[in-house]
């Protein structure tokens, strides 16, 4: 057994894990970066770009299918071949990964240890069998795993999560979605388009994390157009049959079942923090084994450990973990001094679907409704969306009645990621509507349908 010491102890190298590592060692603090699975953070590897290689491809397929209503006839049938498809998907990936995995090999081998870590005490972890380390400091960020309902667990080999696809040597002629989150959706829809016959269940009647009601119905019209997407269903068992999986489930008292060839888990993800041994630790936990951290400054109570990024389970972002991930290590590097509040950016979310879903600041269901002034616009007749046939959608906007000041927005539309970030500047800048409404509006453009909801949150 290897005994080590460390100022830090950075346990995970995704985003935040990495993150902190550069923070601590630039505060010029002794740190080690353990990490027990592959280096390669979950948004190169199975995350945010092997995705949106999916929803590339699907999005081709889609225009490429639907060009004579511009009069512009593609003569026979489009064809998608499945193997390129998914060999494209792997190869960018895997240089995606690349590009991750060159910036840790280029941390001193000796700030490196390969293994799982487990706390023995406040100052202390093992990793595996092989080194102890003693630290005056730690940072967890061990990410998330897919959580899978017990129901789905009967289907096997055909049980697949979204790392799972990812592999992929072909395409399935038939899924089951199970979960119409971010990752449901996107990967739902993308394989609808590129050919594979797919039902998505979910057993509320959200759609894509929208919380307004008159935005999340139009998103619902939007995709139900294309493939099967059931609110309010519930699955209660799945089961083998024929080296395919049946997938059975409730909807509103009535019982159903639908045969696939494989099922896919998006019902959420949990935080990778069992197996950590924080039970020997001073942390106090919850009945999830979820340590009880200060939400600001993202330490343990009790003790000189922070947990950062997914791990948290605050802001499963990109963004948000890296910040996560310097404050964590600032934190641990400059310890017993007192903990620093993470800097938060104006919340955003984007969901790549088609049309695109976005949500800025307030969401709807956490607003005083007697005290908020709300513009919307409908794409339907907006005229740039009209023009590239993309006039679906709707964006609504929040105001104070107060004081006039943009409170948030949620929006299904065309280009929504862009108008997300247009909203958060302005959100992080904190702009009233008339001074939203000051700046600038060329023509013809999406953003001319911003203007109109934010006329229609003026405060009169």
């Amino acid at each position: 057994m290897q005994k080590r010491q460390a100022d830090v102890v950075i346990i995970g190298a995704g985003t935040a894990g990495m993150t902190a590592y550069r923070a601590a060692t630039r505060a010029g603090k002794k740190a080690i970066l353990v990490e027990g699975g592959a280096f390669g953070t979950t948004c190169a590897r199975v995350g945010c770009m092997p995705s949106k290689l999916l929803i590339a491809a699907a999005d081709a397929a889609h225009q490429a299918q639907h060009t004579s209503a511009f009069g512009v006839h593609v003569d026979g049938t489009v064809r998608i071949d499945g193997k390129q498809v998914m060999q494209r998907v792997k190869s960018e990936r895997d240089r995606f990964v690349s590009f991750v995995l060159s910036d840790v090999e280029a941390f001193p081998a000796d700030d490196k240890v390969v293994g799982y870590a487990k706390f023995l005490d406040d100052q202390t972890v093992q990793v595996d069998e092989h080194t102890q380390i003693q630290a005056q400091s730690f940072v967890i960020a061990t990410g998330s795993t897919s959580f899978i309902p017990k129901a789905l667990l009967a289907a096997g080999d055909r049980l697949v999560i979204n790392d799972d696809v990812f592999e992929w040597e072909d395409l399935p002629q038939r899924i089951v979605v199970v979960g119409a989150g971010v990752i449901g959706l996107e990967l739902g829809q993308a394989l609808s388009r590129l050919g594979v016959k797919t039902t998505l269940l979910n057993r509320s009647d959200t759609v894509g994390g929208i919380t307004d009601p008159e935005v999340r119905e139009a998103a619902r019209a939007a995709f139900c157009c294309e493939f099967a997407l059931e609110a309010n269903a519930t699955v209660t068992a799945t089961e083998l049959k024929d080296n395919q999986v049946v997938v059975h489930y409730e909807q509103n008292g009535q019982t159903h079942h639908v045969t696939a060839d494989f099922v896919l888990s998006a019902a959420g993800r949990i935080p990778n923090v069992q197996g950590l041994g924080l039970e020997n630790t001073s942390a106090e936990l919850d009945e999830k084994g979820m340590p009880l951290f200060d939400t600001e400054t993202l330490q343990i109570k009790n003790t000189a450990i922070f947990i950062a990024g997914d791990a948290n389970n605050q802001h499963p972002i990109l963004h948000e973990a890296a910040d996560d991930g310097y404050q964590s290590g600032m934190n641990a590097a400059h310890w017993p001094q007192a903990p620093v509040a993470v800097a938060r950016r104006a919340p955003m979310g984007i969901v790549f679907t088609d049309p695109q879903i976005m949500k800025v600041g307030c969401a709807y269901k956490d607003l005083d409704l007697a005290r908020t002034q709300i513009g919307e616009v409908n794409f339907a007749n907006q005229g740039r969306a009209r023009v590239m046939l993309k006039n679906c959608g709707r964006l609504r906007v929040y105001a104070d009645k107060e004081n006039g000041r943009f409170l948030g927005a949620e929006m299904l539309g065309p280009a929504a990621e862009h108008m997300a970030h247009l909203l958060a500047w302005c959100l992080q800048m904190e702009l009233t509507i008339e001074q939203m409404l000051a700046m600038p509006f060329y023509h013809p453009v999406l953003e001319e349908g911003l203007r109109t909801a934010l006329r229609g949150a003026r405060v009169e």
